[in-house]
């Protein structure tokens, strides 16, 4: 087992950073196989946007 640096890396360890991989991979292999439908790029900075606002929105009603 190699410990890593905090400054070097954001994993403790080289098994942290390898279970880390491949969970990433298995997911990344599901999103890839997934037969449900696309959401387009628009549509999701649209949400995106659309719950900044709200969030924008309740902290300036907080400061208020």
């Amino acid at each position: 087992m190699v410990k890593y640096s905090p400054i070097e890396s954001e994993f403790a360890s080289s098994e942290e950073e390898a279970a880390y991989d491949a969970w990433l991979q298995a997911k990344v292999e599901r999103s890839l196989r997934s037969t449900a439908p696309r959401v387009p790029h628009e549509e999701v900075m649209a949400r995106a946007a659309e719950i900044i606002a709200k969030a924008r929105q309740r902290a300036t009603d907080l400061d208020n």
